[in-house]
């Protein structure tokens, strides 16, 4: 069988049969259209050793004599369990057209068929599933079903992405070691600490340089992710749904798909890697319009305003303030519906609370409406709190790990923030929470839906039986029937911050929440990495309070609004409580999003390798203009950080520099005590001041002398094609 040759935008995937079983046989930069001779390159076979070479396939396999991680675990449940545990799949049909390759791959004797699906998208992002069907007699359980790509030997480094609630989405690097590295979540959501990245590459890469093989798995549930360096001197990197113990069990005919492996390869550092992502999310027919009929609009959302505080004079006072500075979507957060005075009672009654709201929202919905501002909604419709009127109708709707419903007396989960998961599996609970979803966009004029999932539930299960998998299934058909009834209405991502960030949940949404930290320094961090993956449009990045909320700190106007600017920019923050000055710089970073954002949600994001630890620069380059963002993080290490060289820009074009947030004329730079002033001299660059005209390629190669920045502080510069 001749092989299988995908290619796009500098990337090439490689596919022989030389075994009779599917391989991979390159997954990396483009070939050209000329491959040698397959056959004639076999793997050597060193002493002590299997009599045939080993084949790492598409789905790797002990018959095969592969000795790490297997593409396939379980067994049938015929005369006993444990039936049929190791299949030794061959291919019987291949083709490729269109960037799609379709291998089926098969053991009769075991009764297993095993259908892969690549497709090389435009953008050069590599899209990899399998679907097993049981073809034999009996039931087969799945214990797991992984996709699996070949990472060359001269990766010498791992990278992914771990974190907490309020700290998401901070990377980790290693040394790649023989052996095996497991990054497990059973949160029964993504979870706090998932990588949304998985990455391997060269010794010493960074933001621009270096080869990086990176991965992504869209599933919303439990998950592992691995990379296997064997013995023998060969890479792996894959992943899989983590299934419970019995949760799939595929009867005879019956089919199990797992989740798409989104992979990018990149030649040029993790930002080649983000930018196959951020295009691949661009082509997307459902993809958020960001410059046409409907831009990105700013939001103001009411939690860390009012919290539960739901009186309609003080929201009508913030709708005021918000429209008088430019916001365009107001969303009101928890503590609307019935019964909910506080996190202890109410989830689950989604109906509007008649003794806070006897008029409905309508008043408040016409307030907000009537100012030019669209209302969006705080809805967390997979939970209930037990003070609930529909836990005491239905207390068999509660998720748990027992057989026995709480009026039987089952063994109900740990409760996290006084709340349970109403089970969506049963259709009657499912049926519910769409009809009173429904029945409020209906009835109302919302058109966003900030929609919350706040707990970890380890012990997701029902009759007695893990249902993640289950669960996770009927979480996305229920968005998906809401989003068919109102496609005109947004739908955030949010799970207690960052919990279920992934590209699963982005089939179905139209941004993410990524942390419930505003803190403008955390934000730094938590808002570049999820921004590895995810292109800025789709990362809410709000303005919050002067004196953070989640961590105490306290940081100036000006590096908050530069921070929110990269990302869906919004505020949390009660501003009636701002100040002359923190409302004028509020209203002018407003002004330059909505000039920008055009800018910011369709150019390439760039993450320059900078040498001073305490500083970062990020930007988004267009074709015939540029955002950058220098941040000086902590204290420097050097008394003055160098010239900082500009990446991305057209090396022959010519840019006029100039900075936007701070500006000269905004603070007192030579006052050393004043403490608002983000500079830390005696007299600046002369072109901070003046502005400057230069080649893209000067900027580059030779840079900008950089003012000397305090900690925490940041400034925004546009460069302009001339």
């Amino acid at each position: 069988m001749s092989p299988l040759h995908l290619r796009a935008a500098g990337v090439s995937v490689l596919i022989a049969f030389r075994s009779g079983e599917a391989a991979i046989v390159h997954w990396g930069a483009d070939l050209g259209a000329d491959v040698p001779d397959l056959e004639l390159l076999t793997d050597p076979i060193p002493h002590s050793a299997f009599d045939v070479p080993v084949v790492a396939g598409l789905l790797p396999q002990a018959s095969s004599g592969w000795l790490g991680r297997p593409g396939l675990r379980g067994s049938r449940v015929i005369d006993g369990p444990g039936r049929d545990f190791s299949p030794a799949m061959r291919v019987v049909s291949a083709t490729a057209a269109d960037g799609l390759a379709e291998i089926v791959q098969q053991d009769a004797d075991a009764g297993l068929q095993v259908t892969s699906r690549l497709v090389l998208h435009p953008s050069g992002l590599l899209e990899a599933r399998n679907t097993l069907r049981n073809t034999g007699r009996g039931d087969y359980q799945l214990d797991q079903l992984a996709v699996v790509l070949p990472v060359p030997a001269h990766a010498a480094e791992l990278l992914d992405l771990t974190g907490r609630w309020c700290r998401e989405n901070h990377p980790q690097r290693q040394d790649i070691r023989r052996g095996t590295w497991v990054r497990t979540g059973r949160h029964g959501r993504t979870g706090h600490d998932s990588s949304l990245l998985f990455a391997a590459g060269s010794r010493g890469f960074g933001n621009r340089h270096g080869s990086v093989w990176g991965t992504h798995l869209a599933w919303s549930g439990d998950h592992e992710l691995f990379f296997d360096a064997l013995a023998d001197g060969r890479h792996t990197i894959g992943a899989a749904e983590l299934l419970g113990s019995g949760e799939v069990v595929l009867a005879p005919g019956e089919e199990y798909a797992t989740p798409a492996l989104y992979a990018s390869f990149s030649a040029e550092g993790i930002d080649g890697v983000s930018a196959r992502f951020h295009d691949w999310f661009r082509a997307r027919p459902q993809h958020v319009d960001v410059d046409g009929v409907r831009p990105r609009p700013v939001v103001l959302n009411t939690w860390e305003a009012v919290y539960f505080d739901h009186r309609i004079e003080p929201l009508i006072e913030l709708a005021d303030a918000a429209a008088a500075i430019g916001v365009e979507r107001f969303v009101l957060d928890d503590g609307w519906f019935r019964g909910r005075r506080d996190d202890t009672a109410g989830l689950g009654d989604w109906y509007v609370d008649e003794a806070l709201w006897p008029e409905g929202l309508t008043p408040l919905i016409e307030a907000v409406t009537s100012r030019g501002m669209e209302f969006g909604l705080w809805v967390e419709p997979e939970m209930v709190n037990l003070d609930s009127d529909v836990v005491r109708s239905h207390p068999e709707w509660i998720v748990g790990p027992d057989a026995r419903s709480l009026a039987e007396g089952g063994r109900l989960p740990l409760e996290w923030r006084h709340q349970h998961v109403i089970d969506l599996v049963n259709p009657e609970a499912w049926q519910y929470v769409f009809e009173r979803l429904d029945h409020l966009l209906r009835e109302n004029d919302i058109s966003y839906l900030k929609w919350d999932q706040n707990r970890d539930l380890p012990e997701h299960g029902r009759d007695g039986r893990p249902s993640v998998h289950a669960q996770t299934l009927a979480a996305y058909r229920l968005f998906a029937a809401l989003k068919q009834a109102h496609p005109g209405v947004e739908i955030e991502s949010c799970s207690s911050g960052g919990a279920r960030v992934d590209l699963g949940i982005l089939e179905h949404t139209d941004r993410v929440w990524a942390s419930d930290c505003n803190d403008a320094l955390e934000r730094q961090t938590i808002q570049r990495w999820t921004q590895a993956v995810l292109p800025p449009e789709l990362v809410g990045a709000h303005v919050g309070p002067t004196h953070s909320h989640t961590t105490g700190r306290v940081h100036d106007i000006m590096f908050r609004v530069v921070t929110a600017l990269f990302g869906h920019f919004g505020i949390e923050w009660d501003i009636r409580q701002a100040s002359e000055r923190e409302r004028d710089v509020l209203r002018r970073g407003i002004e330059t999003y909505k000039r920008f954002r055009g800018l910011i949600h369709s150019g390439r994001r760039v993450n320059a390798d900078v040498v001073e630890p305490a500083l970062s620069v990020h930007g988004v380059v267009g074709a015939d203009e540029a955002l950058f963002a220098v941040v000086m993080q902590a204290t420097p290490v050097a008394e003055v950080t160098g010239r900082l060289r500009v990446p991305g820009l057209n090396a022959d074009r010519t840019y006029r520099v100039a900075p936007l947030m701070p500006t000269v004329a905004d603070f007192p730079r030579t006052t050393e005590g004043d403490a608002i002033s983000p500079f830390v001299q005696i007299a600046g660059p002369r072109w901070f001041d003046e502005g400057l005209t230069s080649t893209g390629r000067f900027l580059a190669e030779v840079g900008l002398p950089m003012p000397v920045l305090r900690p925490e502080q940041a400034v925004l510069l546009h460069f302009a094609r001339v």
